[in-house]
């Protein structure tokens, strides 16, 4: 299978570092243009740099703006007014326990985690259906499914999401614009390293073996029983983003190890 985004405009929000940026370099190397989107203008800058290295030839640019205010968002979209691919990535996660979390961590966290999607999708779904193709993703978590009890906060958002997807595919249909949720299980991006950077420093050990222990102890229903890489859950986001993907939409999908213990 050959993927061609070629003609394409893909805007990934929250894509300076991790999953992010990953997705945006798969769509870079797929043909797509890319816009890159950080809160920081410099680090923003920096890692629209660091792609055009990574993917020679792909058109990147970069656009700062906090997606989790309405004037961040609205700055994006006066820059940037349509686009062809939609990757709702943007999100904060934070291990808290329920009684310790303030009322405004819990606005700040749906602030970012939820609202930057629906203010940009609204912003740009219009334009998807005038034009009768279009491909929005948002990035939920197996943590929408299984909320864990350590970060329940950041479980709700995810199931928002959820909701957000499914919701707005149903609201599309028939016009060839496609929408679904992605759910990513533990995945080894810069925050997740920032995390165990503890453990690592005490042991002494290799990232990602201090990671696949995290794993099996806070995620034992994992099959793979590792952290998957940015780049695998970014394969993923690169197909559904695809012409090829024309079929699927309102759908959950995952690429979280098996975590979820389910089949369906």
């Amino acid at each position: 299978m050959k993927i061609d985004l070629t003609g394409k405009t893909a805007l990934v929000t929250g894509s300076t570092a991790g999953i992010g940026y990953a997705i945006a370099l798969g769509l870079a190397k797929a043909g797509a243009s890319v816009v890159l989107n950080g809160r920081d203008k410099s680090r923003t800058d920096a890692a629209a740099a660091r792609l055009k290295g990574e993917a020679p030839g792909a058109e990147v640019t970069g656009i700062a703006g906090d997606v989790a205010t309405a004037e961040g968002c609205n700055a994006i979209v006066a820059a940037l007014p349509a686009v062809d691919i939609l990757v709702n990535n943007a999100g904060i996660f934070n291990p808290q326990d329920f009684f310790d979390v303030p009322d405004a961590e819990w606005e700040r966290f749906f602030a970012v985690n939820v609202m930057s999607g629906v203010r940009l999708s609204r912003a740009y779904l219009p334009g998807m259906q005038a034009k009768g193709w279009g491909r929005v993703l948002f990035l939920s978590s197996e943590s929408g499914l299984n909320i864990p009890v350590e970060m329940i906060h950041y479980g709700m958002t995810k199931t928002a999401d959820l909701a957000l997807s499914r919701g707005l595919a149903k609201r599309m249909a028939g016009m060839g614009v496609t929408v679904n949720a992605i759910l990513p299980g533990p995945t080894l991006s810069e925050g997740v390293a920032e995390m165990l950077a503890g453990d690592v420093a005490k042991t002494g050990r290799p990232l990602e073996e201090v990671a696949a222990d995290f794993v099996k102890t806070h995620r034992s229903t994992s099959i793979i029983q590792r952290a998957a890489t940015v780049e695998e859950v970014a394969n993923l986001c690169v197909y559904v983003a695809s012409p090829q993907a024309s079929a699927t939409t309102g759908a959950a999908l995952r690429v979280d190890g098996g975590v979820v213990d389910t089949i369906a």
